[in-house]
């Protein structure tokens, strides 16, 4: 049995981990350490209930990576042998009005859970133990169109506060392992979508703009180009890499799905097209939607400025977790954005609450 300690578990990708976790081991417990700043919302976890059986081995604990004493008393409290580190502050236009706070969360954030495990782990002899740091593609930087795919050991070269800040936290992750033996591994995911993210990102931003009747915001021409990876396939790498990987060692985790930017706008316009054509209830649930008035989404479609140091490609090589630890895609591309539509369109409640409240501006 394990007993992990999740960080940022209330933001997008921890919450479905949690959910993953949960349903694939429900003997381990999960412990989840959030902040809830922004991007971070409680009531996307679990319920606990003191009383019942159900989600018992669940715990909430509202507090930041930031506070060593509080980390070292979960990893204490809670007998924690795995930490699996997803808390970092993560958009790349919020990092360039202000990286602050992407350097104190994603940096320092990350040397203090560091600390705190070596003091908990090492100094007191605990000899089973894992720190596994979630990290990203953006650390490699740009690709040009005919280069191949970011491998492992693709040279870093972050072009944006956020990607510097998780570049600084990966070499801090390696060299804990590197100088005092913590036992860590590192993964470098592509473009995650799915179910739970915050309408800042492109996909989800899509779907509510679409649904709202609002213009779709395109950087430059739109042909920037992502690998595009479904939430939970990552969650099965990260679990592998846990069950599995290899101490010391980083991997990529990617999809072989490379789209621009346009290409998936135009694709969700048509999947919420035909709902619009197959489904009578659409219209009368989002009149502000053009489709409502007998338009496409696709007129919505408004190309702006291109953002300062905009990569223009990223691609991940995931050979090595394909081969070492058997990972492969459960959800394609195809499968994975008609599930997150769905999502979307049966929890209109969550999404819309996030809306009301003015704190983002965001261009695709």
């Amino acid at each position: 049995m394990q007993n992990l300690l999740v960080t940022g578990g209330a933001g997008f990708i921890g919450t479905n981990f949690v959910y993953y976790w949960l349903d694939k081991y429900p003997r381990d417990n999960v412990i989840v350490l959030d902040a809830l700043t922004y991007a971070g919302i409680r009531e996307n976890l679990p319920k606990t209930d003191k009383n019942s059986e159900k989600n018992s081995q669940f715990k909430f604990i509202h507090g930041n990576i930031l506070d060593q004493q509080l980390v070292e008393s979960l990893l204490i409290g809670h007998n924690i042998n795995t930490i699996v580190h997803f808390a970092a502050e993560s958009h790349v236009d919020r990092s360039i009005t202000g990286p602050d706070e992407f350097i104190n969360t994603n940096i320092v954030g990350t040397h203090t859970l560091l600390k705190a495990a070596k003091k908990i782990w090492l100094d007191k002899n605990q000899p089973e133990h894992r720190f596994h740091h979630v990290s990203t593609d953006e650390v490699y930087g740009t690709l040009k169109e005919d280069d191949p795919p970011f491998s492992e050991n693709t040279p870093y070269a972050p072009n944006s506060p956020y990607a510097a800040s998780k570049a600084a936290s990966d070499h801090l992750v390696r060299a804990y392992h590197e100088t005092y033996d913590l036992q860590t591994t590192t993964s470098n995911c592509s473009n995650n979508f799915g179910p739970f993210q915050f309408p800042e990102k492109l996909i989800p931003l899509i779907i509510t703009n679409i649904l709202n009747g609002k213009p779709l915001p395109i950087y430059g021409d739109g042909k920037q180009i992502r690998d595009w990876l479904y939430v939970d396939n990552h969650n099965l790498g990260v679990d592998l890499i846990l069950q599995k990987g290899k101490i010391g060692q980083t991997y990529n985790i990617g999809n072989n799905n490379e789209k621009t930017n346009m290409d998936i706008v135009k694709t969700i316009c048509k999947l919420i097209d035909k709902e619009f054509t197959e489904n009578n209830d659409m219209a009368k649930r989002f009149p502000n939607a053009p489709q409502s008035s007998g338009k496409p989404a696709k007129t919505l479609i408004t190309h702006v400025k291109d953002r300062a140091g905009h990569d223009r490609r990223y691609a991940i090589n995931s050979e090595k977790i394909t081969s070492e630890l058997g990972y492969t895609s459960e959800e394609s591309f195809v499968t994975g954005i008609k599930k997150t539509i769905d999502w979307f369109l049966k929890n209109e409640t969550w999404w819309r609450k996030i809306l009301t409240v003015p704190r983002f501006s965001i261009t695709i």
